[in-house]
């Protein structure tokens, strides 16, 4: 494994060809989950992987698992990889770059001959990002038993297209169960900006953050926009300080660290939609996130207090619905230690720290051993057009993952060389 010839450029242009499918004017990519450019996508890795000698395995809900045999048949297979689909807006590295360090990987082990231990698994999580079908993650969390199959199979766009349907009708809703997996890598973009901030290549994360989603629903009375104000059941002048009250209930929120909370209201509704009539119906989202469970739950608990109180004062009915909630979810020990081990060996400046957003690796984690690796993104920025990394991040992402991987399916394995990296430019 010494001399597995990985390559930071191949990496790098493969990034930028698969960019180009669902490629937008601004220089990101929309290709949603189950749209017929994530079915290209999809085509478009599962080629690649069939030319390295991998077997694709399709599950119910459209999971890719391109399995590569190892010496021993027994053994279950060590795991890697993240999704391919985006947001609307979206960059060019959200998931992706996770996917094709997977792939790369695998190209490199079939031009050196070499033979792991145990066998690999490059997987393709579908909906990760919940930006078409609601809640993010479903791929991973149908997989790992976490959601019912039938709700997913029957869960609807915007425009009412279903799931399962969509998924048939670009041909890639299989019939088997992905292989159990023994293990599972996930390389992703930190979506934040610490490791930039502190000069860090990698950043090993230790554990997630616990999430609850809220439904929110304001219920007054229609008046015209010319009525006196006294006496209005204004939906939008009650939800309004709701929303706002969002912001100040997570800055409260602090764990013993001194962490405060993290919360947005990320969807707004308004009924009827007329400039001239003060809405009777305000239906909005919110999500809270926090390192303590405790704490999240007070937010929950505070979130429907200042609803019952705004309420009252003015008139008006507020219904709060749970929607979604992931538990705090800490990372395999054994795995996050192989990543430290990783980037130490390799040189590369380290830092560790949970992750604030949803990830398939944290519901992989509810069911099987499971580890990530963040690399720096530009200001923080994701799920943006803008979205920007460097190769020099990248191939620091792909060495961590293959030495990790490889020390997980073999017991031990040397720093393995790169070849070829780009250096210098960006995007």
């Amino acid at each position: 494994m010494s001399n597995l010839p990985l390559s930071g450029a191949r990496l790098w242009a493969d990034l930028h060809e698969i960019a180009r499918i669902g490629a937008t004017p601004r220089g990101g990519c929309n290709r949603q989950a189950l749209t017929d450019l994530d079915g290209a996508a999809r085509a478009w890795l599962a080629e690649r992987g069939r030319a390295l000698g991998c077997t694709l395995h399709v599950d119910p809900f459209g999971n890719m698992g391109l399995l590569r045999p190892g010496r021993d048949p027994a053994r279950k297979p060590v795991a890697f990889g993240s999704h391919l689909d985006t947001q609307p807006t979206g960059g060019k590295f959200d998931g992706v770059l996770g996917v094709l360090a997977g792939l790369e990987l695998l190209r490199a082990l079939h031009e050196a001959g070499a033979e792991t231990e145990a066998p690999l698994m490059l997987v393709n999580w579908t909906n990760e990002e919940g930006a078409r079908f609601s809640p993010p993650m479903m791929g991973s969390g149908a997989a790992m038993g976490l959601f019912e199959a039938a709700e997913v199979l029957a869960r609807t766009d915007a425009a009412g297209a279903r799931f399962g349907e969509e998924l048939a009708r670009i041909g890639w809703q299989g019939s088997e169960r992905l292989p159990e997996m023994a293990a599972y890598l996930e390389l992703h973009i930190e979506q934040g900006a610490l490791l930039e901030q502190a000069g860090k290549s990698v950043g090993i994360v230790t554990h997630a953050l616990a999430q609850s989603w809220y439904e929110v629903v304001v219920e007054g009375a229609e008046t015209h926009g010319g009525a006196p104000m006294q006496g209005r059941r204004d939906a939008l002048m009650a939800a309004a300080p709701l929303m706002a009250a969002v912001e100040e209930i997570a800055l409260a929120a602090r764990a013993p660290s001194g962490e405060p909370g993290r919360a947005t209201v990320g969807c707004v509704s308004v009924h009827p939609g007329s400039r001239n009539v003060a809405p009777s119906r305000v239906w909005f989202s919110v999500d809270t996130r926090h390192g303590d469970a405790a704490q999240l739950a007070w937010m929950g608990e505070q979130l429907r207090a200042r609803a019952a109180a705004i309420a009252r004062a003015r008139g008006v009915t507020i219904t709060v619905t749970d929607f979604w909630h992931s538990p705090p979810t800490p990372f395999d020990p054994r795995l996050v230690g192989l990543l430290r081990e990783a980037a130490a060996r390799r040189g590369l400046p380290a830092m560790e720290l949970p992750t604030g957003i949803g990830h398939d690796a944290v519901h992989v984690a509810r069911r099987v051993p499971a580890a990530m690796i963040f690399v720096p993104c530009h200001g923080g920025l994701s799920h943006n057009e803008a979205e920007s990394i460097t190769p020099e991040w990248a191939e620091a992402g792909l060495l961590v993952l293959a030495d990790a991987v490889l020390a997980a399916a073999s017991g031990a394995v040397a720093p393995t060389p790169m070849t070829g990296a780009p250096k210098g430019a960006e995007v």
